[in-house]
Formats: structure tokens, sequence, C-alpha cells
């Protein structure tokens, strides 16, 4: 029998009391229940052969009540393979109350979901500190960054000191073992060869630099679990045995002195070591993104606090704080401007390279720099709920996902060491009984081996077979090929203001058909603009706008902003009217400098008489074009046509024939009316148009297009666009600088900027990319390396690898995966890559020195 205690949410009074603890004693297998409504929480005896913690939950859950869900993030050190990852995970996810466990052998991080009481996180670091890992909670900011270092710094000096104590021994035994060959015996003392000098070469080597093997190894076996150190160990391990007894009692019957395998066993471990040191180097480089971003953090603020300007750590900034940001310096926390002006660069959270002009009531990012100016903010969010905290937890979080093709790889990890054994043994026992007599040759030899077939007899052959086939297959590539490209993919996008919230969700924005696009906010500017100035015969444009922007100074009217706003872009002096009318549906009267001005649509020009007939052709025409066209008349006389409009955002249609070129299908959608819809479209390069869809309804034409079988991203503001963002493939959230955490999309785009859909789509794209060549790599690595250790081509070659060269191999795998995963960092999406082009003065890119 096993004791829960099981949190429950939502119950009122002691008849909610009464159901739970009548529907928790009906389950079978639940012997004694007791609900406590001053705790919230469920006693419950089970008997664990016949239910489940999942079916306790399930049962409550039925009743309508809520059990709330915990979470731990733990830093698990000392994986080395695919097949840790299965034990981790499979030691946790076997604890009574564990929902889900996702385990990240790049990012050596453990991301547990559980119900609290079933089960606490002390009991869930117990299971894994118990297979022979290094576990604890995962740290944050600094300190996080501080205790990552330290433990790459000490994992890259531990395999340098066994690099330092295997490759020179090594090297002597491989002299050794070489010494009758060539011209080797001029200058390579006897004694060098001796097998008890070799013997005492290899001991430290095996016992030293190769002593973490067998540690990792026999603590596995203890839980009943395997790993690749447990490959190490075996093939090690035989061969020295081997050659430790065919040394002091060669007439044993293992291949006799001249299966003396030394410097298998040294150069083993040598080459595995060597492997251990470049992975420690590369796996730290794979995770620079959330170490950079860590380091944007700045450590101090300068604060007013009663009255006086004093110097803080940034740490104790509270909101509410004045906070002095001078030029040059960083802005330590969000907030919002009170006094100054400046410009500042935001590139290190949005990736928008052009420094960004900030004026009373504009907001101001944590991390970013200020440039020009002095100013003064009022801190809005400190400390964790900062931008740049934010953005390190959803990166955290993507790079500790596993996406849905790792399942693969992780599935054949979980198996394979065991499997690996029992094929080394048939090959060991083929070649013992049957192989080395059918295929005999004289002449043939191990590749980077000194040995001779006739040297080392039926034994020595088929155990150097066996332990070759031991060596090259493990399963490092195949443990590292998803999840170290998957946190160079999420990285790279962080630098580029694109936050992918999981592995799953770059996997599913490579695999994407087709892009729905939210009009308003999103390919819109969503506020109206200034768009046209039509001045009738007789006026000019700036005499036309400086009218109608005194007529609309004192309107409310967004239309009456926009037409403002444009006058003081232009340049135009905007005076206010003596008097001002409104007159609704209509437009507006206004007397300014003694002239009467009448501004709004044709039913106002007809009610006050003012003949407009010589100006329809351009009011149609602008609303051809999905405009809001009004007239404007100056004392009975129509004197011109202004135009506002809900204008598109820059740069989209340059995004949108990117995305087109890609082979995607790209569709804006809208509740506006058709025509006004399609003129939009046209400006942005859009051919197909949703129109006069509800917002409630989007969420349906999306389900509509995956009908089809399309693979379908909607970009949205991720506030009306919601249920349409969550039922697409891709949810791509447009957010901003300061407000990303309560976005809805699997993709975040910092900027406002749809050149940004483009990059997100190219970086998935380059990412899955990198995982397609690692796993293929993994794969046919195994797949050939497998059966040519196991000396499939021996009878036609007469050729064999050597256990030494297998040991490289496989070393050289893992690395390989890495190299090419970090490849990724040199990757530049296209939008980029045009913006960083210098310009002519036709807007041309300038040619490079090279072809000037």
């Amino acid at each position: 029998m096993k004791q829960a205690s099981i949190p429950v949410e939502g119950m009122t009074c002691a008849a909610c009391v009464a159901r739970v603890e009548r529907a928790l004693k009906n389950t079978p297998g639940v012997t004694g229940a007791v609900v406590n409504l001053v705790t919230g929480k469920a006693s419950v005896e089970y008997d664990p052969e016949k239910v489940s913690v999942e079916q306790l939950v399930k049962t409550i859950r039925e009743l309508g009540y809520q059990v709330p869900t915990g979470e731990i993030h733990l830093t698990v050190r000392g994986m080395s393979c695919a097949a840790c990852v299965a034990r981790v995970e499979r030691a946790v996810s076997g604890l009574p109350g564990v929902l889900n466990v996702t385990v990240s052998l790049p990012a050596e991080a453990a991301r547990v979901t559980f119900y609290p009481g079933t089960v606490t996180p002390v009991r869930i670091k117990e299971a894994i500190a118990g297979l022979g890992y290094e576990v604890a909670e995962k740290a944050t900011g600094r300190e996080a960054l501080d205790r990552e270092k330290q433990a790459r710094r000490q994992e890259i000096r531990r395999q340098a000191r066994n690099m330092w104590i295997a490759w020179p021994l090594s090297l002597l035994v491989m002299l050794g073992m070489f010494r009758d060959v060539w011209i080797l015996p001029r200058f390579v003392p006897e004694f060098i060869g001796n097998t008890l000098f070799l013997w005492a070469l290899t001991t430290p080597v095996v016992f030293i630099a190769g002593w973490q093997f067998f540690v990792h190894s026999f603590n596995g076996l203890k839980k009943g679990a395997t790993d690749m150190n447990l490959l190490y160990a075996t093939g090690i391990g035989a061969a020295y045995i081997i050659a430790t007894i065919n040394t002091l009692w060669p007439g044993a019957g293992f291949g006799g002195k001249g299966a003396t395998f030394f410097e298998s066993a040294a150069l083993l471990t040598a080459f595995i070591v060597l492997g251990r040191y470049l992975e420690a180097l590369t796996r730290g480089r794979v995770s620079e993104a959330i170490r950079k971003l860590l380091n944007l953090q700045p450590k101090t603020a300068r604060v007013i606090r009663e009255g006086r300007e004093m110097e803080i750590a940034a740490l104790e900034v509270v909101p509410g704080d004045v906070v002095v940001v001078r030029p040059g310096e960083s802005i330590p926390v969000d907030g919002r401007v009170i006094e100054g002006h400046s410009a500042v660069d935001e590139s290190m959270i949005t990736g928008e390279s052009i420094p960004v002009e900030k004026k009373p009531g504009d907001e101001v990012i944590g991390a970013t720099i200020n440039k020009t100016g002095t100013f003064k903010f009022e801190a809005t969010r400190v400390g964790r709920d900062t931008a740049l905290a934010r953005i390190i937890r959803l990166v955290e979080d993507a790079q500790a996902t596993k996406a849905p093709v790792q399942r693969l790889a992780d599935l054949v990890a979980g198996h394979f060491i065991a499997g690996v054994h029992v094929l080394a043994l048939v090959v060991f026992l083929f070649w013992f009984f049957y192989g080395y007599h059918a295929f005999f040759r004289p002449d043939s030899h191990f590749i980077l081996s000194p040995y001779s077939l006739a040297e080392v007899g039926v034994f020595g052959f088929a155990l150097l077979l066996s332990v070759t086939t031991l060596v090259i297959s493990c399963p490092c590539a195949l443990g590292l090929a998803t999840p170290s490209a998957m946190m160079a993919g999420t990285g790279k996008g962080a630098e580029n203001g694109i936050l992918f919230k999981g592995a799953d969700a770059v996997e599913a924005t490579a695999a994407l058909q087709a892009v729905l696009f939210d009009k308003t906010g999103t390919i819109t500017r969503g506020e109206p603009s200034l768009t046209d100035v039509i001045p009738a015969p007789g006026f000019t444009r700036e005499e036309l706008l400086s009218l109608a922007a005194a007529a609309e100074k004192n309107s409310e009217h967004p239309l009456g902003e926009a037409i403002v706003r444009g006058a003081e872009k232009a340049g135009v002096a905007v005076k206010e009217a003596e008097e001002f009318e409104a007159v609704p549906g209509h437009g507006i009267k206004a007397r300014y400098q003694g002239r009467t001005i009448l501004l709004g649509n044709r039913r106002l020009m007809e009610r006050e008489g003012v003949a407009f007939e010589t100006l329809l052709p351009s009011v149609k025409s602008l609303e051809q074009d999905g405009k809001t066209a009004m007239l404007l008349a100056v004392d009975g006389q129509a004197t011109g046509v202004i135009a506002v409009a809900d204008t598109i955002k820059e740069h989209v249609p340059q995004a949108i024939a990117r995305l087109k070129k890609m082979g995607l299908q790209v569709i804006m959608i809208t509740g506006d009316n058709r025509r006004t819809a399609e003129a939009i479209a046209r400006q942005a390069g859009i051919e197909k148009v949703l129109a006069d869809v509800l917002p409630q309804d989007k969420a349906e034409e999306v389900r509509k297009l995956q009908a089809r079988g399309l693979r379908v991203a909607m970009v949205g503001d991720g506030i009306n666009d919601a249920p349409a963002l969550a039922a697409a493939d891709v949810g791509m959230a447009i957010g901003t600088g300061t407000d990303i955490a309560k976005e809805t999309g699997e993709v975040i785009l910092i900027k406002a900027d749809l050149r940004d859909v483009v990059s997100a789509i190219e970086i998935a794209r380059a990412t899955m990319r990198k995982v397609r060549q690692n796993l293929g790599w993994a794969f046919i690595y195994n797949s050939l390396g497998i059966p040519i250790a196991a000396g499939l081509l021996y009878p036609s070659t007469g050729l064999i690898v050597s256990p030494e060269l297998a040991a490289f191999f496989m070393a050289m795998s893992s690395v390989s995966v890495t190299l090419n995963t970090l490849l990724l960092k040199r990757f530049i999406p296209s939008m980029k890559k045009e913006q960083q082009e210098p310009r002519g003065e036709a807007g041309q890119p300038l040619p490079s020195p090279a072809l000037r």
C-alpha cells in the first residue's frame, strides 16, 4: 500500500468534501481516503498494482474540481549519451505522481511536471542521484551562469588531466607494440617492448583516465540500467584483462603472448577521453545564446531615493523607483520614460539594428543601451519580470523541450546498449567457432594495430572483433543530434528577436506550407494615417493640408488626428481654428482666419450646397484603393480631397514576396469589407484574401485550410487572434519588447516586423536541416560502422578495423555532430543579410570592396 496527498482546488463546503471522499473510496484499489477542506488536500491510501495516481486525479477532476500541477527544473551532470537520457527519463517517469519528464543532453537539464503531494522534488532528485548522476535544482540568472561556467571548466580540466595521463603513456605503449616494425628497432630500446613494461604503462591509463567509465557503469548496473559507459568499460576491461592474463599466464588458452592487447586498452581509453574533452569544449558553445543573454543584465542602477541620486545593485530596484540613465549606460530594468529624450539601442533584445527614439511616455527595456541623451524613467518591471528575464526563461524552456523527431533516436538509444552487448557476444562466438577457420587469411591484419592473425590466434582475433563492435557502436552522436541542433536554433532565433517556445515549434515551423496573416495591427499599422492630399486647381498641397489640420486640431476623431499628425510630419505649422463644430455622420465645420472650412463626405457638401463634381473621379479612385476620402471646401468652394487609411507597415511587401519565393501560400484574413481588404492585399502583394471574417470565425478558416492538408501558420497580435493562433499548426504572435509573457503563439516575434516571419521559417528550416544531417550521420555511422567492425568486409578484403581506430571513429562521430551544429552560429536569415548590405544613393546595394 502507498499513501498520496493530492491537492484539490474548488471545494467550498462539507458537501464537496463528502463527494470527493465518496468517489475516491469507490475507486477500485483505494483502501482509504480522507479529504480536508481547510488544507485542500485528499489523503489517499491505495494499491499501486490496481490504481495509479493519474487515475485518482482523473476521478477528482471528473467531479469538477481541479488538481494543480507543479514543475521543477533540474541540472543533471554526468550524462554522456542518449541512453543516459533514457535512463533518467525512465527512472523519474516511474515515480507515482510524475506527469511528464523531459531531459536534454546538451543542456544537461531535466524538466519534471508532477502532482505536488504525491511526489516531492527531493524524491525526484534522489531517483536521479541514485543512477550516479549529479543533480541540483536549476539556478537562474547570474548564479546559473556562474555555476554553468564553473561546471564546464571543471569538466574540461578533468578530461584534460585524463588526456595528459592517457596520451603520453598510450603513445609509449604503441611504440613498444610496434617496436619490431620498419626502422624502429634502431631507435626504440628493447625494454619498451617488454610486456611487463607495457602492462605497467597501461595500468594507470585504464585505472586513472578510464576509471570514470567503470564507476558510471557500476552505478548504472546497481539500478538495472545501462549506458554507453558500459560499452567503454566492457571494451577496455576485456582488452586489458586478456592482455594481463596472456602476459602473466601465457598458457591459459586466451591467445598466448601474441595476444597482449595493451595498446588496444590504452588507445581505446585515450581516444574516448579525447572525445569527452572535445565534447566538453564544443557542447558549451552550443548553449552560448543563454550565456550571451545573461551577460546583458546590468549589475548596477542609478536611482533617486529620498531626493538624492544613489547607485544600487540592479536586483534591488523596485517598481516605482525613478532611474537615471546617462549616455552609454545600460538600462537596468524595464520602465516608462518620465523625463528627457534619447535614442536607445535595442538590438540585443529585438534584433533591430537602428536605435529607437525615446520620449516621455515611451517604454524602455532592461539591458538595452542608451546612446545619446540623459533621461529618467519609472521602473515598472524588475527582477524575474523584466523582458530580458522572460526571454531567458522562454529560451531555456525551449532548449529543455524535445522535438517529435527525437523520439525515434530516444527509442533506439534506450534499447541500444543491451542489444550491442548481445551483438558483440554473437560476433565473438561466430568468429571463434566458425569465421576464423572459414575465412583465415595469413596476410591479413588489423588497421592501426601491430598484430597479424597468426600472432593473436582464434581467441584473440574473435575478442578484438567483439571489442571493436562494442566501441564503434556508441550512440553518443544519436543522442546529441537533435537536442544540440535545437539549442543552437532556438539561440539563433533569440539573437534575431524570434522566440520559439519549444523544439516542437521549431519542427512545426520548418514544415509550414501556408501563412495566414491578420490584417489590422499585423499587416497594417492598426491606426489611420494620412495618405493623399489632392488640391483643386488654384490651391497648393501645403495650403490644403494647413487648412484641414487647423480645422481638425480640436477633433478627437481618429481620422482628424491622422490629418494633424500628417501635417506635422510634413512640416506644416498647425494652428487652432476659432470655431469648431462636429456634424455627426457627415464631417466637421470650422472657422479659421475668417474663412469657413468644411471637411467631410459627399453628404456634407450636398447639405452645404458645395459643387464638388470635378473632384469625384479622385474620390472614387481613392475609395477603390480602400482609403477614406474626405472633401475639403473653403467659403463654399471645393478646394481638394484628403485621404486617410490604415497603411501597411514598412517592409511588408518585401516579406510577402520572400515567403512566396520560399514556396509558401500567403493569405490575408480580416473582418473588413472585401473592397478595403483587397486594396490592402494589393499593396502587400497578397493575392488570396478572406474578408468579412468575424474574430470568432478566424479559427474555423484555419481549420478549413488544414482540412485541405496544409500545415498552417497564423500570424496575429495575440489578442483578438488568440483562437486562430491556437488552432494553427504554428501560432506566430506579434509581440513587443516589453510585452512578451501574455502572447499565445508557439513563436513570438518581439518586433512588429513581418520580415521576422521569414526569418523564423528560415531559422527553423536551417535547424531541421542540421537535425536531419546529424541524425543521418549518426544512423549511417552506426549502420555502416557496426557491420564493418564485426568483420563483414574481412572475407573479401582481409582488413579489419582495430579497437583503437574504432574508438577514434566513435569519438569523432560525436564531435562531428556538435561541430556541424555549431555551423548554425554562422547562419544569417536572408532578410537580415539585406538589412546589413550597405546602400548606394539609389537604394541599391553597394558593390563589395573587391568589386569596386
